[in-house]
Order: C-alpha cells, then sequence, then structure tokens
C-alpha cells in the first residue's frame, strides 16, 4: 500500500496547477493519478512533426491544439496572471478581412466582412500544451504518476483508500487524508466506484453535468503558408453545409500555416464514419470556401473526443457540448464531507468547462484543504 496525505486524480490542467500550488506551499507529500500515458487531460496539441510520424519535442513552438484553443486576460485575470508567471509567450487570434459563410446547404460559399472579437482571443504560443508543459515541469516529477486508472474510493475512518489500476503493475492502493477529483464529474460518477456510495443528490448533480469537449470533434489542417491571407480572408467561415461548422485561422506566428474546424456531425453517426472518409470531406469543403490550395495539406489530424474513453461518457454523446451549470464539488455532511473536493473545470462557478475555470477550480479546492489530521 502506498501513502500520501493527498491524491489528486487527473493530470489535466486543473490537476497539475494543483500540484503546481501545493509545492508552492510547501506540502510535497502527495501523488497525482493519471490515466492515460501522457498529462494534460483535454488539452492536447499536434506538431506538424507529430502528424507526420516523426518525433517532436515539448519546446516545438510549431504545435496546434486539439482541445481549448483560447483564453480572455481581461475577463480571466488569475489564468492571464499564471500563464505570464510561466514566461509564456501569447498572441491574438487572427481574425483581419473577410470571412466565408454558406447559408445553408444548397447555397454556394459567400464572402462577407469579418468581426473581430472584443475582447481579443488570445492564444498560446506552442499551442495550450505549453502551458501543461510549463506546469509539469516546475513539479516533483516521482510525484506523477501515469497510466493509473483509478477504479475505486473508499473512505474509511478518517482516511480515504483509492485502487488503480495499471497494465504494467495491476492494482495499487494509496491511502490519503484527501482526494482532489480532477476529472469530469460525470466521467467520475460513472466510473469510479465509491464506498460509502455518493450522498444521492450529488450523485445525481454529477451525472447529469456534461462534459465540456466531450461531444465535440476536431479537425486541423497544416499548411506551409496561409494562404487564404493572401486572398484577404481571415481563415475564418461558418457553415450550415458542413462537415465544419465553425473555422479559424490556427496558424501559429513563427510556425507552420493551419486552419482548424469543429465537426458538425454528430458523435454518434461520426462513430461509424472512417477517419479518411471524414478528412476527405473537410479537405472539400476548405476547398470550397478557401480555393484550391486548401486541397493539399502537409498534415492534418482529427480529434474526436466523444471517442477519448477518459473524456466521454456515453451519456455525452447525445449531448448539445453547452457549457454545465457547476454541481456542488463536495458533500456537505457525512463521510465524503472535507475528504473528497471536485476541481475540474466543470465545478467552477464563474467559468464552467473553460481553461481558467480549471485554475479557478484547483485553487478553490487547495484552499479549502482541510489541515493534516483534521
Amino acid at each position: 500500500m502506498q501513502t500520501a496525505r493527498i491524491a489528486i486524480v487527473g493530470a489535466g490542467l486543473s490537476g497539475l496547477y494543483a500540484a503546481f500550488l501545493l509545492e508552492q506551499r510547501g506540502i510535497n507529500d502527495y501523488v497525482l493519478l493519471e490515466a492515460r500515458d501522457v498529462p494534460g487531460g483535454r488539452i492536447a496539441s499536434v506538431s506538424r512533426h507529430a502528424a507526420y510520424g516523426t518525433a517532436t519535442s515539448a519546446d516545438d513552438i510549431d504545435r496546434f491544439d486539439l482541445g481549448p484553443t483560447w483564453f480572455w486576460p481581461h475577463l480571466q485575470p488569475q489564468l492571464d496572471r499564471l500563464i505570464r508567471d510561466l514566461g509564456l509567450q501569447c498572441f491574438e487570434q487572427y481574425e483581419a478581412r473577410d470571412m466565408m459563410i454558406e447559408r445553408s446547404p444548397d447555397a454556394p460559399a459567400v464572402r462577407m466582412p469579418g468581426y473581430a472579437s472584443a475582447p481579443a482571443s488570445m492564444r498560446v504560443a506552442g499551442g495550450m500544451s505549453a502551458l501543461i508543459d510549463a506546469l509539469r515541469d516546475r513539479l516533483h516529477a516521482p510525484r506523477i504518476v501515469t497510466g493509473q486508472i483509478v477504479r475505486r474510493i473508499r473512505s474509511v475512518d478518517v482516511q480515504v483508500e483509492l485502487e488503480s489500476e495499471s497494465a504494467a503493475n495491476g492494482v495499487t492502493t494509496w491511502r490519503v487524508e484527501h482526494v482532489l477529483l480532477a476529472i469530469p464529474p460525470r466521467l467520475a460518477e460513472e466510473h469510479i466506484a465509491f464506498f460509502p456510495p455518493l450522498p444521492t443528490a450529488l450523485a445525481r448533480q454529477w451525472r447529469n453535468t456534461s462534459t465540456w469537449m466531450a461531444p465535440h470533434a476536431k479537425y486541423v489542417a497544416i499548411y506551409d503558408a496561409p494562404f487564404w491571407r493572401e486572398q484577404g480572408l481571415s481563415g475564418e467561415a461558418r457553415s450550415a453545409r458542413g462537415p465544419l461548422g465553425e473555422i479559424h485561422d490556427a496558424s501559429m506566428p513563427g510556425g507552420s500555416a493551419a486552419l482548424f474546424g469543429f465537426l458538425d456531425i454528430p458523435a454518434h453517426i461520426r462513430k461509424n464514419m472512417r477517419d479518411d472518409v471524414l478528412r476527405a470531406q473537410c479537405r472539400a469543403q476548405l476547398v470550397r470556401l478557401f480555393g484550391a490550395k486548401a486541397a493539399t495539406p502537409v498534415a492534418e489530424v482529427i480529434k474526436d473526443w466523444a471517442q477519448d474513453i477518459f473524456t466521454a461518457t456515453a451519456a455525452d454523446l447525445d449531448d448539445n457540448g453547452r457549457h454545465a451549470q457547476a454541481p456542488a464539488a463536495t458533500a456537505l455532511s457525512g463521510p465524503w464531507h472535507r475528504r473528497l473536493t471536485g476541481i475540474a473545470s466543470e465545478w467552477s462557478g464563474q467559468f464552467p468547462g473553460y481553461v481558467a475555470g480549471a485554475i479557478e477550480t484547483a485553487h478553490a479546492g487547495v484552499q479549502a484543504l482541510p489541515e493534516s489530521g483534521e
């Protein structure tokens, strides 16, 4: 049996930031358990090199987001401060000039003046994964244990026992004083067995909370140059024809050009479509909107979050994918009170589902931790 004061379940942004805050407070007696082989959770970026199947490095700036992309410094000062403190570079989303619109499945694409977001949408150089890498690199590496799927959590007297499974080591038991749940509430409620069971009302809230990104899929096409800008286009488009409903310029300053879009095909239909067919349909749409040069990306990637077992459940496949109202993060009484706290972004009252929400909830969860032995 392994022991620690605190277990963090999930090494996405909220889990990594919670660990970062613990170490800043001089608390090193924790373990960070991640089901995937690498940290990051729903923050994932693909490099041009990786899309080719070649090796890449964490400091590769030529990376493109498959999960969340933007943040808004004036609305999200806590996240903005962290990004600046970590020394990360940021830039405004490119929105200059005209955009393209497909108003109906039968109507041809039309060009119209674009509009700039207010406040400006900002991106991180090297993709949002640069934020993940910066936090991970500041943590005590042995505290992060990947490939660990938490299956059971038990409240035992004044402590909590977690059982995790890994392909390499089988089942491991961890005994701790407190658990910070840094995975979506719906995922936790469905895939983790709690003994004793969570309070009925709390379990219902978690089960009914939509997981951000879970029903969505992104397509990224990487090019040598942003040819659409030469045509006076922003790379932005909206389409009622699809398969991409919303498209944006994903180019990286100092790196490659790219376009990305959100697939407008429902998740339950996408799961039965071949990846090469989807990619071909996306390329055909980009040609309709931006011309023949769009037909030959140097690399392209589809990330379907609905098919990611560590993100989506069956309930997410037909979900609307909107940001949900935050559920309660902990039990107000009983054996789970002051023993178990949800800190994934869905538990954020101000920014549920957003990157900034992960920072808010991790900070609140760490601040509310009881003293050791309480």
